[in-house]
């Protein structure tokens, strides 16, 4: 990867690159422009000095984009300055419920939807100036409700539609929780990113004596819906995977919009002494996590590890401490993409999985209107990770 950064370039940059990482995204936006900043000092290229390059090796490659807000609480984006011309990315976290905005005597809390409206705003300010616009939206706004099961709305593939119908030329998101939503917006590009990568890394470095192989090791979904994240993972790693599924009494009323649960079941290989990677796409407010974790100790699973793309922890992390003392799990691995409580960095348990440098590798080649493809799908890196692991010779990069 580190190779891939400071190789000459052959292309010509779409436009001059401009990162906007709204409020809520701002510590990830800085640490990605920071990489990219780096990296363009120290790359060499003949045509660097030409006017297609103009502005191409700068300190800072962000704009500042303030949306104030009116008595009443509506609001407004002013981008600082010009942006003509520019490949322009938006960066929001629509999921950062630590900001705030004053509504008479009142202090509101941020939502989804108010996230997702400002993103809105700094795309109309932008007024068509922009050579491209790409929005990244590490969660992807209510990829919950992606699909249709009853006479109720369809938000993620309507929001996608707008922001397309706004300019939007490329959404990148990491493990959406149904990608099939992109079917929504087959005229533009959309990605989801795995972020199994990072996970591997985390791991791999802070545990020092895993065996890696299907005697040891094992993958676990929590739910059906996650298979296909399991699968990827376990295949890649060449080592058993299993599944819980929730059974349901289809007899009974729903209630709260399901059928109640009435077990557990477990899909799989024998558990007994192997060690587990539970992966999933969310943690809300941890309580599957958990279930599943005391499900796996009673049959004899020797350790745990928690992933999750997106670490939300509604409800603390009280539940999570209790769980760990009790040996439940061992560790927990969440990314930096969404807003994180300052408490977890705290905890013992605790691996923040970076994705800064991977978001700036991304926009780095797209800017150069080069193929991600290979970026998108990280077997070759996570093969030689695992090699220098078995081999010894593992260092941090």
């Amino acid at each position: 990867m580190r190779q891939s950064n400071m190789k000459d370039v052959a292309t010509l940059p779409v436009g001059r690159l401009a990162i906007i990482p709204l409020e809520s995204c701002a510590t990830l936006g800085e640490n990605v422009n920071n990489w990219i900043a780096k990296w363009r000092k120290e790359r060499e290229s003949e045509h660097k000095a030409t006017i297609a390059f103009d502005g191409y090796e700068r300190d800072s490659y962000m704009v500042g984009c303030s949306i104030p807000r009116f008595g009443s609480g509506e609001a407004k984006a002013v981008i600082d300055e010009s942006v003509r011309g520019d490949d322009i990315y938006l960066m929001v976290d629509v999921c950062n419920y630590s900001i705030t905005y004053p509504l008479g005597k009142y202090e509101n809390l941020m939502s989804p939807d108010d996230h997702y409206q400002d993103l809105k705003r700094a795309i109309a300010a932008i007024s068509g100036k922009a050579r491209r616009i790409n929005v990244i939206m590490p969660y992807l706004y209510e990829s919950r409700q992606s699909k249709r099961t009853g006479r109720e709305s369809m938000d993620c593939a309507l929001a996608l539609h707008e922001l397309t119908n706004m300019g939007v030329e490329n959404i990148l998101t990491f493990d959406a929780h149904d990608d099939r939503v992109q079917n929504s917006t087959p005229l533009h590009g959309f990605e989801t990113i795995r972020t199994a990568y990072q996970f591997i890394k985390g791991l791999l470095n802070a545990e020092k004596d895993l065996k890696i192989d299907s005697d040891n090791l094992m993958v676990i979904s929590p739910d059906e819906g996650g298979m296909s994240r399991a699968i990827y993972l376990a295949n890649v790693l060449g080592v058993d995977m299993g599944m819980f599924y929730k059974r349901r009494d289809y007899s009974v009323t729903k209630k709260n919009g399901r059928h109640p649960v009435v077990a557990d079941e477990f899909l799989g290989a024998d558990v007994a002494g192997k060690d587990m990677i539970i992966i999933d796409d969310m943690i809300s407010s941890g309580d599957t996590m958990i279930e599943i974790a005391t499900m796996l100790k009673a049959k004899n699973a020797r350790k745990i590890f928690m992933c999750s793309t997106f670490g939300f922890f509604t409800n603390g992390l009280q539940k999570f401490d209790e769980a760990y003392e009790k040996g439940l799990f061992d560790r927990l691995l969440t990314t930096n993409l969404i807003y994180q409580i300052p408490e977890l960095f705290e905890k013992p348990y605790y691996i923040n999985c970076d994705m800064s440098k991977y978001i700036a590798l991304l926009i780095d080649t797209l800017n150069h209107d080069m193929s991600i493809s290979k970026l998108l799908n990280p077997v070759d890196r996570i093969n030689v990770y695992l090699e220098k692991y078995r081999n010894g010779t593992l260092e941090d990069e």
